[in-house]
């Protein structure tokens, strides 16, 4: 690794490090030179960022307060959408997802800046430098992606000429550097750039018996879907998708009515090491998160009333949403659905103190046919649509079989003789729905807020009195880190 480009980058974000002057002046002995294909690799295993953004159900309609939990400042202002004034290194928080993405972004930065340099003498190893770049080229462009969505406008075609991020493709050659937030546009552009140009290159060949930690080929595909999706590119979310899923999707979507998972959820221990196997076909990336989330004495929960009402209404008599269960009790008033293990790595073996981290899955198989089944909707191709929905409710409720209809949609959200609530409208807050229990308590709710306007209203500490964020409330776009505007020159957001 060349001197000073990493330590320079996280400081010029904002974070204090000691002794980082040093790394402009030598090479220090246990600084690794990247002079091989091998090494390059390596580096790449940093280009993953370790934060999580399931902090944001916390700003969803997903929870209410929380009795019972420890409740830091930090969980009480993204409760009432207030800008975090916790620094970059407190778990679970806008600035430690920045500092931290920003972080993965510069390993892919500096992989891909000596890449060239590196020598391929023979066909494996040309194919394993493609390999490299491709994986550094993904990191990089789901990096940008996740930082551009949540702390700039969703991408729209009225807002994509405002301030998106910074989008860094080199590494840092100065001590401190400032930097300008392109546009939503542009960002987009570069990240689609890199996305098309890593899965050209991708190969999976190389990524021995860890290829769900690296961005193989299933996973990238599944990225294009959310790329597209997010984009409002539904032609090109259905392609690839579709590349993905095939013409038979059933061998990615996990059927948690079969007696294997049915078994797991009794066990909070098995149901999560299932949930997250590597093994099952669905889940296509799994990444290591620094996180707190996972706990159950920690922030706000969904609480139990409406968790009770989330999973125990739904459209098909005689049966049970099987993703209701297991689930925790958290707190005093709430419950949390079993999904991943709290892990904990300690310092030493004879340390009481260390990182608890979880194992997430940071692309599935049910995404990429949800966002399938909402582009067929948005595109009006409804019988389609319909399709893809009763293959995803066959495996997700038990009991007596559930029968995707649109007369029986209609009646599920009182809107017989309605004539204004088409049925293309009926599918779209149908697929919403089924998408809201899915990823509840993994983030994803967040984004589907911020792309369709919702309005999100939070019950306060006497559980009376609420508050409320507006459809257009600037609030939904999380504040550029204090430090990145000090230190960067960064052009905070509009409050």
């Amino acid at each position: 690794m060349r001197s000073g480009h990493i330590c320079t980058f996280i400081l010029s974000f904002g974070v204090l490090l000691t002794s980082c002057s040093d790394f402009l002046d030598e090479t220090p002995d246990n600084r690794v030179d990247l002079d091989n294909l091998e090494k390059a690799s390596q580096l790449l295993t940093n280009a993953y960022s370790t934060a999580s953004y399931a902090f944001t159900d916390w700003m969803s309609d997903n929870v209410g307060w929380t009795r019972g939990t420890n409740l830091r400042p930090s969980h009480l202002e993204m409760y009432a959408w207030e800008d975090v004034t916790t620094g970059p290194t407190e778990f679970d928080t806008p600035d430690f997802y920045w500092f931290n993405t920003y972080n993965a972004i510069a390993h892919a930065n500096e992989v891909l800046a000596i890449l060239d340099e590196l020598p391929a003498n023979t066909d494996e190893e040309k194919e394993r430098k493609d390999a490299i770049e491709s994986e550094a080229l993904l990191t990089r462009a789901y990096g940008h992606f996740m930082l551009v969505n949540l702390f700039a406008e969703h991408t729209s075609n009225g807002t994509e000429s405002e301030p998106g991020i910074p989008y860094v493709k080199t590494p840092e050659t100065t001590f401190i550097g400032t930097y300008e937030r392109e546009s939503i546009r542009r960002v987009y552009r570069e990240i689609e750039d890199d996305l098309l140009d890593g899965l050209e290159l991708v190969n999976d060949n190389f990524f021995s018996n860890s290829g769900k930690y690296h961005f193989n080929r299933n996973a990238a595909l599944a990225f294009a879907s959310r790329f597209y999706l997010f984009r409002g590119d539904f032609v090109r979310c259905l392609d690839y998708s579709n590349r993905l899923l095939g013409t038979d999707p059933s061998s990615f979507i996990k059927d948690l009515t079969s007696t294997e998972f049915r078994n797991a959820s009794s066990s909070i221990q098995a149901y999560p090491q299932l949930y997250t196997s590597p093994d099952l076909p669905s889940n296509l990336l799994l990444m290591r998160k620094e996180s707190l989330v996972q706990r159950t004495d920690f922030s706000f929960g969904p609480n139990e009333s409406f968790y009770g009402s989330l999973f125990g209404t739904q459209p098909f008599p005689e049966t049970t949403d099987e993703r209701e269960n297991p689930a925790f009790v958290k707190g005093d008033n709430a419950l949390f659905p079993v999904r991943y293990q709290s892990l904990f790595e300690r310092n030493s073996l004879n340390s009481n103190v260390g990182t608890p981290y979880h194992i997430a899955v940071a692309f599935t198989g049910e995404e990429v046919l949800l966002n399938k089944i909402e582009s067929n909707i948005a595109l009006n191709n409804l019988n389609e649509a319909i399709v893809d929905l009763q293959l995803f409710v066959e495996r997700r409720y038990s009991g007596a079989a559930p029968v995707v209809t649109l007369e029986r949609l209609r009646s599920f959200f009182g809107e017989d003789g309605n004539p204004s609530f088409t049925d293309q409208l009926v599918l779209l807050n149908y697929i919403l729905l089924e998408r809201r229990k899915e990823f509840i308590a993994q983030g994803l709710r967040w984004f589907d807020i911020k792309r369709y306007g919702f309005a999100v209203s939070h019950t306060l500490q006497d559980e009376i009195s609420t508050i409320r964020l507006s459809a257009d409330d600037p609030r939904k776009v999380l504040q550029i880190p204090q430090s990145a505007v000090d230190v960067g020159g960064l052009e905070p957001n509009p409050r």
